[in-house]
């Protein structure tokens, strides 16, 4: 029995002071550190968290277990407003571009498609038959009236004119003896050597003979005239097109193909149809002055040329309900062509001072038209618009919005009531 009590005190020994070490580190009091220890083998599992001691709030996640509530490692409960602010921080703010409601000038335009027409267009065509010699323009080139544009081989026409002119001469010589006749017989008829019918007979002779004359004048005219018609002239100013037959060709004056075609694009029209429903509005607008119509590019964004309204048609179409209307444009610089399409804006009012937006700024809802309106603390609400008219560029404002307010142009489909932003303004419109 005394050799087993010597030889577990040690152990009794150890055991105290391991207890000791584990008591002091529970108070805060530093212990010593436990020797390393070799990697475990295979990883501990989670343990549950310990439990605080009745009467005391647990402590929140990544701070020990002694330490008080509101020190530097824990969140200060209770705090007033504490959880609404870290809400609105934790928001993220979404990016966009916005622009501020303005006033200004504002045109009212009616638009359509419209149709570019020369001004006055001919196909050139032969009015007499035979073969065409020579051409005297260059496809493309702009002509004068008057301008010599083919020629026919005149020969048959000058020989025509000439045996013409043979017929009067021995006409006028049969008339001028048959003068002679006349004066001789009347001379005769005085004396009584002849009786009064021979006289009578000549008046007729002579008569008979001016009117062949007169015949014959006529046809001398008509063959000058098929001489004439060998030259082809330009009828006014324009631009010839392609060369629609070769010199060489032998070609009719019934022929249908023609010569080639000549068009006057300076100026140059434009025909657009309008609903019916807007005819008392441009006719009402028209007594006042003329009307400035504007000729665009296909894509809207160059201004081809810049004209007036020359009048509309004086039917409405049945069948469309539409009215068709002319413009006639200068075009200095040839940006307009017979059958080219251009989208055409009339002006036929301007509203001044005008509070408008970006187009893009308005948005389609259920219940109408909106824009996200953006408060001073940057965020944003939905507020209802009345439009008076919008152009695809700006948008009047009748209700809604007030000069100076800033909406957003682009970017909206992130946005709802409340949504922060991080706001960008667009670029300056021009």
């Amino acid at each position: 029995m005394r050799r087993r009590w010597r030889g577990g005190a040690p152990c009794l020994v150890m055991a105290v002071v391991l207890l000791a070490a584990g008591v002091g580190g529970a108070f805060g009091q530093p212990a010593a550190a436990p020797a390393p220890q070799p990697p475990a083998a295979q990883p501990l599992a989670p343990q549950p968290p310990a439990q605080a001691p009745a009467g005391q709030a647990p402590a929140p996640a990544g701070t020990s277990p002694g330490a008080p509530v509101g020190t530097s490692g824990g969140t200060s409960a209770g705090t007033s407003g504490g959880t609404a602010v870290g809400a609105a921080a934790g928001q993220p703010m979404v990016p966009v571009t916005v622009a501020r409601a303005a006033r200004q000038d504002v045109p009212v335009f009616l638009r359509a498609l419209g149709l570019v027409q020369a001004f006055q267009q001919v196909l050139v065509r032969a009015r007499v038959d035979g073969t065409l010699d020579r051409v005297g323009f260059i496809e493309g080139q702009d002509v004068r009236q008057g301008d010599l544009l083919a020629v026919i081989d005149p020969r048959p026409y000058q020989a025509a004119l000439d045996q013409a002119r043979a017929k009067r001469a021995v006409d006028q010589a049969q008339l001028a003896n048959a003068r002679i006749d006349l004066d001789r017989y009347a001379k005769l008829v005085r004396n009584q050597y002849t009786s009064q019918q021979s006289v009578d007979t000549q008046k007729a002779q002579v008569a008979q003979l001016e009117a062949t004359i007169e015949g014959d004048e006529a046809a001398i005219d008509a063959a000058r005239l098929n001489l004439e018609f060998t030259r082809i002239t330009s009828p006014f100013d324009g631009r010839v097109g392609l060369r629609l037959v070769d010199p060489g060709n032998l070609i009719h004056a019934n022929d249908t193909t023609g010569i080639v075609t000549v068009t006057q694009v300076h100026p140059i029209s434009v025909v657009f149809p309008l609903p019916q429903d807007n005819l008392p509005t441009v006719v009402a607008a028209q007594r006042k002055g003329r009307l400035v119509v504007l000729a665009y590019s296909p894509d809207d964004k160059a201004l081809l040329d810049r004209g007036e309204l020359l009048t509309p048609d004086n039917v409405i179409d049945a069948t469309t309900g539409t009215v068709r209307l002319k413009a006639t444009f200068p075009n200095p610089l040839d940006t307009l062509w017979p059958g080219q399409f251009v989208n055409t804006r009339l002006l036929i009012d301007t509203l001044a001072g005008a509070l408008t937006v970006p187009t893009a700024a308005v948005q389609r809802g259920p219940n109408g038209l909106y824009v996200f309106l953006v408060r001073p603390d940057q965020t944003v609400t939905v507020q209802p618009v009345e439009l008076r008219q919008d152009d695809g560029s700006l948008a009047v404002i009748t209700a809604g919005l007030d000069e100076g307010a800033t909406v957003v142009v682009a970017g909206q489909s992130r946005l709802s009531e409340g949504t922060r932003i991080a706001a960008t303004p667009a670029a300056p419109r021009s």
